[in-house]
């Protein structure tokens, strides 16, 4: 029945069984009955709208990766492979900066997994590291054009009672209608936004 339905695939060869394609539309239900799904598309919207810019909501899974559990599209005149499922590595682009500034792991590990990634253009890691470390200061972190070509990305983390990241809300626009004064009002915006998720999914979770 599993098979039948696509839940699971056999390898015939070694007879083992793996997820199959018809678990992803069941994950994708699971992600928007969320409660930082619920929490966060108004505020996605509301920066997608204000600025024209792609906003989406992620779920931090330590170094390993991050997912998109929510996404507000703005009109782009270019294709953003994004959407509700989709799994990056959690130390790429203005989002990996987040997560390496508020993971525990040490830099030792973070060098060797920012060594694997693979980037339109590679940044400095000794340049990449200070911008990790700002990450606190500013309250955000920017990609311009590291990632993809011509393309800026702005990174706020979401965090936890704890001061444990764990979500992120992520900004994407053409880096030539991301001017510097443009950049820092998104900026903040999104902090701000990312501040009152973490409230309204705190409220969410404990019921108080």
């Amino acid at each position: 029945m599993l098979v039948k339905e696509e839940l699971v695939k056999v390898d015939p060869a070694t007879k083992r069984y793996s997820l199959g394609a018809g678990m992803l539309p069941l994950a994708r239900d699971v992600i928007r009955n969320s409660g930082f799904q619920s929490a966060v598309q108004p505020a996605l919207n509301q920066l997608s709208q204000r600025y024209s810019v792609v906003s989406i909501g992620v779920e931090v899974s330590g170094l390993d990766h991050i997912v998109v559990v929510a996404i507000s599209k703005a009109q782009l005149p270019l294709r953003l492979h994004v959407d509700i499922g989709s799994r990056f590595p959690a130390l790429i682009s203005a989002t990996g900066r987040c997560v390496a500034a508020y993971t525990d792991q040490p830099w030792k590990e973070i060098e060797r997994r920012f060594r694997q990634l693979r980037w339109y253009r590679t940044p400095n890691f000794t340049t990449w590291r200070k911008e990790v470390e700002a990450v606190s200061r500013k309250g955000y972190s920017v990609d311009k054009g590291n990632y993809i070509q011509g393309v800026t990305v702005l990174a706020v983390p979401v965090l936890d009672a704890t001061s444990r990241m764990t979500r992120s809300i992520v900004s994407i626009g053409l880096t030539q209608q991301i001017d510097s004064a443009t950049m820092a009002e998104l900026g903040e915006d999104m902090r701000l936004a990312a501040e009152s998720t973490a409230a309204n999914v705190g409220l969410s979770m404990y019921g108080s």
